[in-house]
């Protein structure tokens, strides 16, 4: 009984070893998020950013695709939205473009 116990309790620990590692990567997509924060920082300076979200990927060649975030700011106290459209090339992870387009209220 014993031996069938600790079996069954090594199963659930390896079982649940393995959700977490898969919770604790990094989404593919976090890089260039850091870069757009920090370019909506730049262009906002002592402004606060309030919401922050990624839009999603579109694929635009072969090897180059374009995420896109969302961000809000409050500039003067009043909120703005700001894109910001990075596209990468997905082979070497290397930056392509950066465009940042502030939306209309």
């Amino acid at each position: 009984m014993k031996k069938y116990l600790s079996i069954l309790m090594m199963i659930c620990i390896l079982a649940g070893g393995g959700s977490l590692a898969g919770a604790a990567q990094k989404p593919d997509y976090e890089k260039y998020g850091r870069i757009a924060i920090a370019v909506v920082k730049e262009d906002y300076p002592g402004e606060e950013v309030v919401d922050y979200q990624y839009g999603g990927r579109k694929k635009v060649t072969e090897t180059d695709v374009t995420d896109t975030f969302t961000f809000t700011v409050k500039e003067n106290g009043k909120p703005v939205t700001v894109l910001v459209m990075v596209t990468h090339n997905l082979k070497d992870n290397k930056a392509v473009s950066l465009t940042v387009q502030r939306k209309q209220q």
